[in-house]
């Protein structure tokens, strides 16, 4: 899986008709790279959608039998489908303010229902769709970031798809939607095509708040690129306007261009915290008796945002050590984000969107194998545990 061998390289002759034979529809038709990548794609979604079935059933605590579709329907996929239904005027419907969930996943969720198939199954339709269009560019992201290492895509696609929070890319949440936005965004960087990176970061701007997060790295990675042309410098606006439109809107409706990060604060306690103090209210939180653990799902989430916190802090500085400053920027602004809330939460999810991470372990695994293997013994494992988890209601990050 991880070694490199001489299917690799296809025959000379064989890459020569296909460059001379690549017009009309055959340029349409997807590349061994793609291929594998969606063979990753469909393998992770049948065993999450296996897990949906049997996790409800086997932990049921109930005497009624329950309803497996409803599985699906944990947590912020709520406050989302309630955003997709009702908007942002009509109170808190979902029992949350919904001021702060941006509107990108919600429109392609309200979009995808007119279908008749109701918002829990469009959400499920939006993240399948967005989570193999991502899949497919972290693939390209990392074959044009390491070319020496040959079929390096597919295994960082499928890294990403085993990682131990992939439930997230499937169930209807933002994470995979804003990766499909933001690796073919990162990648046109790479490549010094600013216009249509600066498009792709302002679709992601649409997503989440951490599109402000990975405008900012657009802009380090412009400065500090060999490839920068200073004529394409105002398109690096262009990602400012789609969160400049929510903040009107949401002043228009709420009072406040900041009514999302006062929603955030009411709803998640994402109130601005001292590092070194939310660090303590985190540690606090996974011990065993402490107030806001007293469930035993908490207590282990926490611990695993711990973990993650660690690994964000090794991936950067893997990054500074690189000099890959654009990528240090993104992942130095998420890590500090989500360390000046009350608590560190939500941060397991978030290591969705480092691609460097995926790719980076990719990139171990093929010069160590050992290491690709023991990632898959350790991650296959959590990512069942974690989706079991999310499937049966349990705090799941």
């Amino acid at each position: 899986m991880f070694e490199r061998t001489a299917a690799d390289e296809p025959p000379p002759g064989r890459a020569r008709r296909a460059r001379v034979e690549g017009v009309g529809w055959q340029r349409w038709m997807p590349t061994a790279q793609t291929r594998e990548v969606l063979g990753w794609w469909l393998v992770t979604r049948a065993a999450l959608f296996m897990l949906s079935i049997s996790a409800p059933l086997l932990f049921n605590r109930g005497t009624d039998y329950p309803n497996v579709w409803r599985a699906w329907l944990q947590w912020d996929v709520w406050h989302l489908n309630a955003v997709a239904e009702f908007g942002y005027n009509h109170g808190e419907p979902s029992g949350a303010p919904l001021a702060a969930f941006f509107p990108g996943f919600p429109v392609l969720v309200r979009i995808v229902s007119w279908t008749g198939i109701g918002y829990v199954a469009a959400g499920i339709v939006v993240s399948a769709v967005a989570s193999a269009v991502a899949g497919v560019y972290l693939a390209r992201l990392a074959q044009y970031q390491f070319p020496e290492l040959k079929g390096i895509g597919p295994n960082a696609a499928m890294i990403w798809y085993c990682a131990p929070v992939g439930v997230f890319l499937a169930a209807g949440y933002t994470e995979a939607l804003f990766c499909a936005f933001a690796f073919p965004g990162w990648l046109a960087a790479r490549q010094g095509r600013w216009g249509r990176a600066a498009i792709f970061v302002a679709l992601a701007s649409t997503v989440r708040v951490s599109g402000i997060f990975l405008a900012f790295a657009l802009v380090v990675e412009f400065i500090t690129s060999k490839k920068r042309d200073w004529l394409s410098l105002p398109w690096l606006a262009l990602p400012a306007v789609p969160v400049l439109g929510f903040m009107a809107y949401l002043k228009q409706i709420h009072g406040s261009w900041f009514a999302w990060q006062q929603a955030q604060e009411k709803g998640w306690a994402r109130e601005f915290t001292w590092p070194w103090t939310s660090l303590m209210h985190t540690f606090e939180a996974a011990s065993k008796g402490h107030f806001a653990a007293e469930r035993s799902d908490w207590t282990w989430m926490f611990r695993a945002e711990l973990v993650a916190l660690v690994v964000g802090l090794l991936l950067l500085a893997w990054l500074l050590w690189r000099r890959s400053w654009g990528e240090a920027a993104w992942v130095a602004a998420t890590v500090g984000a989500f360390c000046t809330s009350f608590w560190i939460y939500s941060l397991t999810r978030a290591t969705l969107l480092w691609w460097p991470l995926w790719i980076g372990l990719a990139v171990m695994a093929r010069r160590k194998p050992w290491l690709g293997r023991l990632y898959l013994a350790l991650a296959i494992p959590l990512a069942a545990i974690w989706a079991a988890g999310f499937f049966t209601g349990r705090w799941s990050g």
